[in-house]
């Protein structure tokens, strides 16, 4: 067992993290980041970037987070590859183990686990995961301006993407296992009232339909096969995306009865704040945010996270503001 101590360990390596660990590099706290087991967090999956500011043209998932993975080691920061199997924070300092065997104590600690989506599960979707299949309309609906869409699922999550596609796309199609949503009334009725949105009740796509990659062609969605959940009837539906809107599951095992959490599992903070209810933890990005799940968004939590503990190390944020 290796043992080192830290003044600030950051959890996670998407944008909030690597954003966290800019930060207080730049305020000279020398921070460390375990990225985890999937490094780059959710946008490793995605391809075209067109939302996050600062490039003109669209850039790649993968080679965005490449490039503060590499801002983050210029200005300091020390990026650890290995996996966090158990968090003490009941002591000061808090105590974080490792699978590689290293046990870590540090003053700071900044959470960025963030989240994953919900994924069907069925055997073709990793094929066109990122090419044809989303989880994100507001990350991607954008490619599919006046196009066909379908939208999977029937809780808020579903109807909420297919409110947004409807502004884009040429029609869209939600298609549910069961006969009703599960989805806010409000939120319901404004769907139904959309002229370009059909619902297809009682189904369950079984498969995605359409070409692999065949280098130097992607891969591309062209239909799914449906069965319906009453009588399992198959049948196939054309469509040029498909949007999966069955909801997200934040990276919380290691923090389970450990810090508040919300309703929905998501880590709790305090308002216009990243602290958590224990005294010098902070949450960052998809792990506690379940509204936006944005790169930008994360990427602003992760600079608010680093503030913060920059003040609670310094002694000038109060350790009420936790509990608050």
């Amino acid at each position: 067992m290796t043992a080192r101590h830290t003044k600030v360990l950051i959890i996670g390596s998407g944008p909030a993290g690597y954003t966290a660990a800019i930060y207080t590099a730049r305020a000279m706290l020398s921070p460390v980041l375990i990225a985890g087991m999937e490094q780059g967090g959710q946008l490793m999956i995605t391809t075209d970037v067109e939302n996050y500011p600062g490039y003109a043209d669209p850039v790649q998932g993968p080679w965005m987070m490449e490039q503060m993975l590499k801002q983050a080691m210029h200005v300091g920061a020390e990026i650890v590859s290995d996996i966090v199997t158990d968090v003490d924070i009941s002591v000061r300092p808090f105590r974080i183990k490792t699978d590689s065997g290293t046990e870590w104590t540090t003053d700071g600690l900044i959470i960025a686990t963030g989240a994953k989506a919900k994924w069907l599960g069925i055997e073709s979707e990793p094929t066109f995961m990122g090419f044809g299949v989303s989880a994100c309309a507001t990350c991607d609906g954008f490619f599919y301006r006046n196009k066909d869409v379908i939208v999977v699922g029937g809780g808020n999550s579903a109807v909420e993407e297919a409110l947004y596609l409807s502004n884009l796309a040429k029609t869209v199609t939600v298609v549910h296992r069961r006969d009703a949503f599960r989805a806010e009334k409000i939120l319901q009725e404004r769907l139904f009232a959309k002229p370009n949105v059909q619902i297809v009740w009682d189904h369950e796509v079984v498969e995605y339909l359409g070409t692999p990659a065949k280098p130097p062609m992607p891969a591309s969605v062209n239909g799914v096969k449906l069965r319906n959940t009453k009588t399992g009837a198959i049948s196939d539906m054309g469509t040029d995306g498909v949007f999966v809107a069955i909801g997200h599951a934040p990276a919380v095992e290691l923090f389970k009865g450990k810090l508040r959490q919300k309703p929905n599992g998501y880590l709790w903070t305090a308002p216009d704040s990243t602290a958590t209810d224990v005294a010098g933890v902070f949450a960052a990005g998809d792990v506690t945010d379940d509204i936006y799940r944005q790169a930008v968004t994360a990427a602003g939590m992760g600079c608010m996270a680093a503030l913060e503990a920059e003040k609670y190390l310094a002694g000038h944020m109060p350790v009420a503001i936790a509990a608050e």
